[in-house]
């Protein structure tokens, strides 16, 4: 719209050199004719009237040179008006590019303005309907302006820490998690920390105070006698737990106490044997898993690996693994650590924190089963496929479910679209046939390229 007016000038002035044009035209052929009709007249003339004719010619030559004249001065008046139609259509020319370059101009000043507002807009933070009342949870979450301002490579000018949106809701708890003396030393609450975790606060939020240290720690063994020797109970913080020492879990067996991983502190019992020797068709060994890809296995992780026994025995054949664990009724994470492997504390319904295409194997022993709510299970599924690598291996071990339930875990597992190199179906007896309690054992390949 900004540019009509200059538009219109200049097709005015097109169409008026164009009728210039047109009478400039019609006078040549009009001078051109009086010419012709002249010189045959003068040529068809008989000798007997020539003075008649002599007048007469002299007396059109007469009005011929008169309109002639009058021709060239017309003539000139449409040169001189041509010229000046001319000098108003470059002026025309002139302010229109004037008025195009002013309109690009304020279109790209529009667009940096735009693009500003778009990166200001990432900043605000959807209005939260309740914030507990926690100066130092508020202080956490704020946006933070940073110091050298606006960052390219984060697409920001401010920081803003994470925190599980399920952290919000319990009101009592997180205020409680966030009370401390800013500065001093951390409450002495795990406990309230993985209640918090399991409600799905995760992540937790940082806190700007000193984690709980033991009060008779000393330092760890060296590897590899840390893989099969338990640390010191004076390495642990025994608070949030009943038992106080590993003598006490290592007991809990022979006194018949619930509890997940029963045994599994006692690195001279079971743990000692895993994955070393195949007693049944569901027992895999590390050897003949990684003979399958030979050399191709270095990096991976164990879901909810209990207190790491598996990324030791694979550290052993040069395999670095990460061991997702909880602290459910022992210090598993520390543990794990003290062993000389890799823990994350972290509960099964969280996203793995790895980038896709990443890990060479997953494994699973006993905690991908029927537990786990259907969907969310598929959802755990899918972001394992996420981090394996194409041709990584899925190592699903003793996923157990009932036998009715068959029909519906194993096309589950099926769409992932694996190969199976190594599957087995079999009972679980340890509590009774009676149960049909069923185990599911496979090492799955993930295709190199999919359909």
């Amino acid at each position: 719209m900004g540019f009509e007016p200059g538009s219109k000038q200049l097709q005015d002035g097109g169409r008026n050199s164009k009728g210039l044009y047109h009478k400039l035209l019609l006078l040549l052929t009009v001078i051109g004719i009086n010419v012709l009709a002249f010189y045959t007249f003068s040529r068809s003339s008989n000798s007997h009237d020539k003075d008649q004719g002599s007048n007469s010619s002299q007396q059109e030559l007469n009005q011929f040179s008169l309109t002639s004249n009058a021709l060239i001065v017309k003539l000139s008046q449409t040169k001189e008006e041509l010229k000046n139609t001319q000098h108003e259509l470059q002026v025309a020319r002139e302010e229109l590019k004037l008025m195009l370059d002013q309109i690009g101009e304020l279109t790209r000043s529009h667009l940096i303005a735009l693009q500003a507002a778009d990166r200001r807009g990432l900043q605000k933070q959807p209005a939260l309907s309740h914030i507990p009342d926690s100066a130092e949870l508020q202080a956490l979450i704020e946006p933070r302006k940073l110091p050298l301002g606006w960052n390219p490579s984060l697409n920001s000018d401010s920081m803003v820490a994470p925190v599980g949106h399920r952290c919000l809701m319990q009101d009592e708890d997180i205020k409680k998690f966030m009370d401390y003396e800013l500065g001093g030393t951390c409450p002495d609450d795990e406990s309230l920390a993985q209640k918090l975790l399991l409600a799905g606060c995760e992540p937790l939020p940082r806190r700007r105070c000193f984690a709980q240290t033991p009060a008779n720690y000393s330092e760890p063994y060296p590897i590899p006698r840390s893989f099969w020797e338990g640390p010191p109970d004076g390495n642990i913080v025994w608070t949030p737990y009943e038992c106080k020492s590993f003598e006490c879990l290592n007991s809990r067996a022979k006194r018949k106490v619930f509890a997940d991983c029963l045994d599994c502190f006692d690195l001279e019992g079971r743990e000692r044997h895993r994955w070393l020797f195949m007693s049944n068709q569901l027992d895999y060994t590390i050897d003949e898993v990684l003979e399958l890809k030979p050399g191709s296995i270095r990096i991976g992780l164990d879901i909810g690996g209990g207190t790491g026994s598996f990324a030791v025995r694979m550290r052993e054949h040069n395999v670095t693994i990460v061991t997702t664990s909880l602290n459910l009724g022992g210090p598993f994470n520390n543990f794990i650590a003290q062993r000389g492997v890799i823990p994350i504390f972290l509960t099964i319904a969280q996203r793995l924190p790895f980038f896709d295409n990443t890990l060479d194997i997953v494994h699973s022993m006993h905690v991908l089963s029927n537990w786990i709510p259907e969907e969310t299970l598929e959802f755990i599924l899918l972001d394992i496929d996420r981090v394996l690598r194409p041709g990584g291996l899925f190592w699903l071990d003793h996923f157990f479910c009932l036998r009715p339930e068959l029909n519906k875990y194993v096309p589950m597992i099926e769409r992932l679209g694996y190969k199976k190199l190594k599957w087995g179906v079999g009972e679980k007896l340890d509590r009774g046939r009676e149960l049909q309690e069923m185990y599911v054992s496979a090492v799955l390949e993930k295709p190199i390229k999919r359909p």
